[in-house]
């Protein structure tokens, strides 16, 4: 095979489908690579099958768009790419119940609410006492949470279109916001339990899938699931607010 540069040019000069072909087969590990690493458990409505042919979809789309002279890796933007062809089939499947959706815009609400006025973590206690329901009673939701959540940190440190954001990462307006949204991310991530900051370092900075963390916890993979999916509501409630100032200051 010819190197990767070589086959890029053959594509993007001459448009050379052989060249095409040979660089989704060097790059097609970004799909199982991807799929592997999305918090969703597969059904009868949807397999992992079904996720790997959106993904390899998401990845044609990221070669046919990807600029070569840009100052970016093209894997990196090839899995953002991917990942979001692959949310976008769970989201036209309907995947996600609206109920775990509402119950998870609820739960969200609380975290917010009682961390604001606290100024500190919330315990599960708390937020439960918040919405009105037991300690029992969230743990299941959490747990529905955890199985249907396809909540993610890149929108927020990426502004909603990652793609867009990692192409024209040559404007410094880009990279100066981007570069805000990742020190805001920081100091959130900083202020998490420590139990969900190893969480969230782990699939995020070392790139573990959640079995893998389950094993490095000793718990089963379903409560490293709900850990991460609480890190996360937690994450998206504080960040939230942080936009809300952005935009009180814009």
């Amino acid at each position: 095979m010819l190197d990767k540069s070589r086959l890029w040019r053959l594509y993007k000069e001459k448009n050379d489908q052989w060249a095409r072909e040979q660089l989704i087969l060097a790059y097609a590990h970004l799909c199982r690579y991807v799929v592997d690493r999305i918090p969703v458990r597969t059904s009868a409505a949807v397999s992992y099958d079904d996720l790997i042919g959106h993904a390899i979809i998401g990845l044609i789309d990221a070669l046919e768009r990807f600029d070569p002279l840009r100052q970016v890796k093209f894997e990196t933007y090839a899995i953002h790419r991917i990942r979001g062809a692959v949310l976008d089939c769970l989201k036209t499947m309907e995947w996600v119940p609206r109920s775990v959706q509402g119950n998870e815009q609820r739960i969200r609400q609380a975290f917010a609410e009682v961390e604001a006025e606290l100024g500190r973590p919330a315990e599960d206690d708390e937020v439960a006492r918040e919405i009105g329901i037991s300690v029992d009673e969230l743990s299941a939701i959490l747990a529905d949470v955890a199985r249907g959540s396809m909540l993610s940190l890149e929108e927020f440190v990426l502004g909603g279109d990652p793609p867009t954001a990692l192409v024209d990462h040559d404007s410094p307006l880009v990279a100066a916001e981007e570069q805000e949204r990742k020190r805001l991310l920081t100091e959130a991530i900083e202020s998490l339990p420590e139990k969900e900051k190893l969480v969230v370092s782990l699939y995020y900075m070392d790139g573990l899938t959640l079995k893998e963390i389950a094993k490095v916890l000793g718990v089963t993979e379903s409560r490293a699931c709900q850990i991460h999916s609480k890190a996360i509501i937690r994450l998206h409630a504080k960040l939230a607010r942080y936009e809300d100032l952005l935009l009180a200051a814009a």
